[in-house]
């Protein structure tokens, strides 16, 4: 008996017209997107007037093919455009139009008010659903290196920018003479002395332009609040215990840069940080992540590749619809006891800001052995006068802030995860400090917006 096929039929038209909704299935990601598109204020959308042609599209959508696009791993605005074809959601999302990717591009640069609007309106929506519970939050606060859009192979050190200076101009000098050689060696086919000249004393801008920013970076004392951190706690430890500390005072910056301070050509705001993998030209992505709901609450981002100055930043990038922030979870890249105070408000001249920080006082590693499983009490407390980092690595030991502190290696981390891993988001497509925090605001709102769809939130309720 021969098998009974189904009928596949591309030549028949539609008789009737069909129903996108029918494309879909009802529990899809692309409803979701839609239904809390729809409950966000888009007054404030700066619309491309033209894009590539007559055509205007509504923001509503645009903001919903952009949140979409990223959580689904698609950041391009090319391929963008692409899924508008032949991607069966964007499809019906875009209501089988077809936005250009200048038009998409443009959008997406020029709406960073809206951006930041959603993301603040989308917690306000997941507290008002009762998934994000507010008031007085504990937050963990991580950062992760985000590869910039540019190659670390584009960049030049300070020294090496010098050395390749000295070399160009002897090279121009060498031209020149030549020049004005009647009887000279010609130069290759194809090659002449005013070209080659030309190009030479371009490229020697581009290097003293490099170096002039190398040299306003370390004019500004990146390096000074370290230095002052560490003779602050020096004599603090030598005051405790009425001795010297022996071994090298630590120096005060030169305000030179160091010889292998670099500046990237394509990416100048970006910095070569180090990652898992090696150094790499990168962005420096922070996030304050809930930890009940694991929803992201702040999303700032630097080009600073130490995390020791974020706190205070971070804590102050919370947004308002998400409740004032009573507990703050950090690893030791944190560690600083001016930031610390300031974010508890506890340095001299602050008012108490009501925020509770735990921070380990040094690298704790992921392997887990039978000394801290076994039951122990609390140690004992330091006293009043003991250095911060004694009182800090109390707060930690105790079994309460044991507890809690293991919140933020449970909550922070899988965020990052999910966004490298599962949306897929390694690289910025934008460039510039401003664009790429623009971009880091869409990457935690779509990833928020996909977190509520995996917790079945009712935006109705």
């Amino acid at each position: 008996m021969s098998a009974k096929f189904v009928n596949v039929d591309r030549d028949t038209p539609y008789i009737l017209p069909p129903d996108m909704r029918e494309w879909v299935p009802k529990d899809h990601l692309v409803h979701f997107i839609l239904d809390a598109v729809d409950q966000l204020d888009l007054r404030t959308a700066q619309v491309n007037e033209r894009g590539s042609g007559a055509a205007q599209y509504p923001p509503g959508m645009m903001l919903a093919l952009l949140i979409y696009s990223y959580a689904t791993g698609t950041f391009s605005s090319r391929q963008m455009e692409r899924s508008t074809y032949d991607h069966v959601p964007v499809r019906f999302l875009c209501a089988d139009t077809h936005p250009d990717h200048d038009t998409l591009c443009t959008f997406r640069v020029r709406n960073e008010a809206l951006l930041k609007q959603s993301f603040a309106r989308i917690v306000q929506m997941a507290a008002q659903c009762g998934i994000l519970k507010v008031g007085s939050i504990t937050v963990a606060i991580d950062g992760t290196k985000i590869l910039a859009n540019a190659s670390k192979h584009s960049a030049v050190s300070y020294a090496y920018a010098g050395e390749k200076m000295e070399q160009l101009k002897l090279e121009i000098d060498q031209l020149l003479q030549k020049a004005e050689q009647a009887d000279s060696t010609p130069l290759q086919d194809g090659l002449s002395i005013p070209v080659e000249i030309q190009r030479r004393s371009k490229r020697l801008e581009k290097l003293a332009q490099a170096r002039a920013e190398i040299e306003a970076r370390a004019a500004l004392g990146e390096k000074q609040v370290e230095y002052e951190e560490k003779m602050k706690k020096r004599q603090a430890q030598e005051e405790a215990t009425g001795k010297k500390i022996g071994g090298r005072r630590p120096k005060p910056p030169s305000g030179k840069p160091e010889d292998k301070a670099q500046y990237n050509f394509t990416e100048p705001h970006s910095r070569i940080m180090k990652t898992r993998t090696g150094f790499e030209q990168s962005y420096n992505a922070q996030a304050a992540v809930e930890i009940e709901s694991r929803l992201i609450v702040a999303p700032p981002l630097t080009n600073d590749p130490v995390d020791k100055e974020q706190l205070t930043k971070t804590l102050n990038a919370v947004v308002a619809e998400a409740g004032p922030v009573g507990g703050a979870l950090v690893d030791s890249g944190y560690f600083s006891e001016k930031e610390i105070r300031q974010a508890e408000g506890t340095a001299p001249g602050s008012q108490p800001t009501g925020v509770r920080v735990l921070c380990a006082i040094q690298r704790q590693g992921h392997g887990r052995t039978i000394a801290p499983l076994e039951k122990r009490d609390n140690p004992p407390a330091p006293k009043e006068d003991a250095l911060f980092t004694e009182h800090m690595a109390h707060r930690v030991a105790t079994q309460e802030g044991r507890l809690l502190y293991k919140q933020r290696q449970q909550t922070v981390e899988p965020v990052f995860g999910i966004i490298k891993e599962a949306m897929g988001f390694r690289r910025f497509s934008l460039r510039g400090l401003v664009k790429v925090r623009l971009e880091w605001t869409l990457v935690t709102l779509a990833y928020n917006v996909k977190r509520l769809f995996h917790l079945k939130a009712r935006f109705a309720c």
